[in-house]
């Protein structure tokens, strides 16, 4: 995929990544390191557990699912970050060897008022399971650099 940069994004676009799929390793791994829970890290235990076997943590599913956008190049070019994420659902838990994949719609596209050199994209997350099934949604703001004048 080509740089992106604000210009390139319009209200209504949906980009849509490939899938990753998790193991029980990685799922075990990221919540030793993060979110200690017996569900996630413990699997007899969890079998016993409200998700009646191990689960994801939904941060792993939320750092995964903005990874997922990373890889398809969306960003790279032009990122200037991001001053939050809004409505953070988690949907339905995720297990090991489901594939994630994400779509991003653009809702909103504004130029900055106060600094011409970007504009500011308002984006809905979801995550998808290999059963198309949302296991996460979110709305996150990013700043976007303008694309750069090329010079005569």
């Amino acid at each position: 995929m080509p740089e992106l940069y604000f210009e390139d994004f319009q209200a209504g676009q949906i980009f849509e990544s490939r899938g990753i799929t998790l193991t029980e390793s990685e799922i075990i791994d990221f919540a030793l390191r993060y979110d200690p829970q017996p569900f996630h890290i413990d699997k007899t235990a969890a079998e016993t557990g409200p998700y009646a076997g191990l689960i994801a943590s939904g941060f792993q599913t939320l750092v995964l699912t903005f990874r997922m956008m990373l890889q398809e190049n969306l960003i790279f070019a032009a990122s200037m970050g991001s001053p939050g994420i809004d409505e953070v659902r988690w949907l339905r838990p995720v297990r090991p060897g489901d594939t994630l994949r994400m779509r991003m719609e653009i809702k909103d596209c504004r130029e900055s008022r106060s600094k011409p050199d970007r504009g500011i994209l308002i984006c809905a997350y979801t995550g998808l399971n290999q059963h198309d099934e949302p296991v996460i949604s979110f709305t996150a703001t990013q700043i976007f650099r303008r694309r750069p004048e090329m010079p005569d």
